[in-house]
C-alpha cells in the first residue's frame, strides 16, 4: 500500500514562510516579541504576555526574538524557550516549550513541552523555577 504525500499543510508553509522573512530580516528582539504577541487572540495574547513578563524577571539575561513566528528567548543565539500560541497550528490550546539547550536533563526521560490554557501563581512559580534550572 503507498501513501504519497501531499506536502506541507498550509499552517507548515505559513511557519516557514515566517521564519524565512525573520533570517532575512534579522527580526529579533523586544519589539519582534511584542509584535508577535500583539497579533495573537487575547486569550493567547494574555498567556504570552505573562510567559514574556516571567522570562524577563527570571532569566534578564536571555534575548528576546521570534523563531517561526513565535516569541522566543535565546542563549548565546540558541532558542532555550518558546510560547506558541493556540492559533499557530489551529490547536486546542498553547504551548510552552524548551529547545534541547535548556539543562532540564533529569535522568533518562523529562518534559520539555507544557499545554498551557491559564496560568495560576503555582504555574508561573513553576516555570520560572524551570526557567532557572534551563539557564543554569
Amino acid at each position: 500500500m503507498s501513501t504519497k504525500s501531499k506536502g506541507f499543510t498550509a499552517e507548515e508553509k505559513a511557519a516557514m514562510r515566517a521564519r524565512a522573512k525573520e533570517l532575512k530580516a534579522a527580526a529579533e528582539g523586544e519589539e519582534a516579541v511584542l509584535s508577535a504577541l500583539a497579533a495573537m487572540s487575547p486569550g493567547d495574547r494574555a498567556l504570552g504576555k505573562r510567559i514574556h513578563a516571567i522570562v524577563k524577571e527570571t532569566a534578564p539575561d536571555l534575548t528576546p526574538k521570534t523563531w517561526y513566528g513565535m516569541p522566543a528567548y535565546a542563549k548565546d543565539g540558541k532558542v532555550v524557550l518558546y510560547f506558541r500560541n493556540a492559533e499557530k497550528f489551529k490547536e486546542r490550546y498553547a504551548m510552552l516549550g524548551f529547545n534541547d539547550t535548556a539543562k532540564l536533563d533529569d535522568g533518562s526521560m523529562w518534559p520539555v513541552a507544557f499545554a498551557l490554557t491559564k496560568l495560576t501563581k503555582a504555574d508561573e512559580a513553576r516555570i520560572a523555577k524551570l526557567l532557572k534550572q534551563a539557564v543554569s
